[in-house]
């Protein structure tokens, strides 16, 4: 079960007693009184957009349709939410047509926003590519869940003079250092190794709390043992996930293991749900919404991921656009088996390009 966050006031999941309460759930600190609590359940229903989300799934019960008039949905939304991987880029390499149709966008006069649940690069690294890419996108477009993390914590007023273990790269660290927050652990945890002779014990730093797992090309068994005694032993610690996506492009040749593979990691061991901080928790939507005074209904979400990107949008209550430009095909999105169907679905962005609607 995948524990939603949502915005509030406070930023906190709801905790109405109308939510079941699990004993596998990620404990939460109590003002960070040193006493853990266990939350309840945070289900979508009981968000704000929840009655949108389910309005939209009502109407989307449908197969999706093949957009055919790409005119007809830029005029009828003010903003496009896009996916960075397998939408804008595949590795190293960016998509064929994507600036022309950054720039078409751009000259009907919508509001671009790049969203992406991998957390290895910080904002301003991901300005650096972009750049790097020959694309013109400013660092307050960009939104990473190395970002959403920091965010969430802010949004909470986690303590400064508690410290988040990262289970990550360097774009996380990045984040929480710009966020004002004490961090240890990263890649310079990757080298570390645990020489398993009879009667070692390993210690841990008792002011760690809030443990961030996010892809990590370092992991190792070092970081799962820190980790799982930091959320298990430190009072109120906190289990963050930037996102638990199966699979991750690192190249265009071919899909690589993504970052729910470390957080599965640590739910193994822990036996406690991660709070989700990335698509398609709608705390980041939510974030944005707030951030430019979007309504959602006037949003495009655009993204290559049924679980993620689109039921990001669905969440949000926004219009949603799949691509097959990334890990989705055409097989996997008409399967019997996926109850996820976006609004509409094209092969890529690009197509925004030469679709227009059929004359009579």
């Amino acid at each position: 079960m995948l524990l939603q966050v949502r915005a509030s006031p406070a930023f906190l999941p709801s905790t109405s007693s109308s939510a079941p309460s699990s004993s596998s759930q990620a404990p939460v600190p109590s003002a960070f009184s040193g006493k853990s609590t266990r939350r309840p359940v945070v289900s979508l229903a009981s968000a704000p957009s929840a009655s949108r989300a389910k309005a939209r799934r009502s109407v989307m019960a449908a197969a999706a349709a093949k957009l055919k008039d790409a005119d007809a949905l830029i005029d009828s939304v003010e903003t496009f939410i896009f996916d960075c991987d397998g939408v804008i880029w595949k590795g190293d390499k960016l998509i064929d047509g994507v600036p022309e149709t950054l720039d078409l966008l751009r000259s009907k006069g919508k509001r671009l926003v790049f969203v992406t649940n991998n957390s290895t690069k910080s904002r301003k690294q991901y300005g650096k590519k972009f750049e790097t890419l020959g694309l013109s996108v400013d660092e307050e477009e960009i939104f990473a869940s190395s970002f959403a993390a920091a965010a969430y914590l802010q949004s909470i007023d986690f303590p400064k003079d508690k410290k988040v273990y990262v289970i990550g790269e360097e774009g996380i660290q990045k984040e929480l250092e710009l966020a004002g927050f004490q961090y240890l652990g990263g890649p310079t945890d990757g080298d570390k190794k645990i020489e398993l002779k009879p009667g070692y014990y390993m210690e841990h730093d008792k002011d760690v709390g809030a443990v961030v797992v996010g892809f990590d090309r370092y992991f190792n068994y070092y970081k799962v043992q820190y980790g799982t005694l930091c959320i298990r032993e430190n009072p109120g610690c906190l289990f963050i996930a930037t996102n638990r996506d199966a699979v991750t492009h690192l190249t265009d040749a071919q899909e690589w293991a993504g970052g729910g593979s470390m957080v599965g990691a640590i739910l193994g061991s822990t036996k406690q749900e991660p709070l989700v901080v990335g698509k398609p928790s709608t705390f980041m939507m939510d974030y944005l919404a707030k951030k430019f005074g979007i309504t959602t209904s006037q949003i495009c979400m655009v993204g290559d991921r049924l679980d993620t990107d689109i039921l990001f949008g669905q969440n949000g209550g926004c219009k949603t656009l799949l691509v097959l430009s990334g890990v989705t095909s055409l097989q996997t999105l008409q399967s019997p088996d996926n109850s996820i169907q976006p609004d509409f679905y094209t092969n890529q962005i690009s197509d925004f390009l030469t679709l227009k609607a059929a004359t009579v």
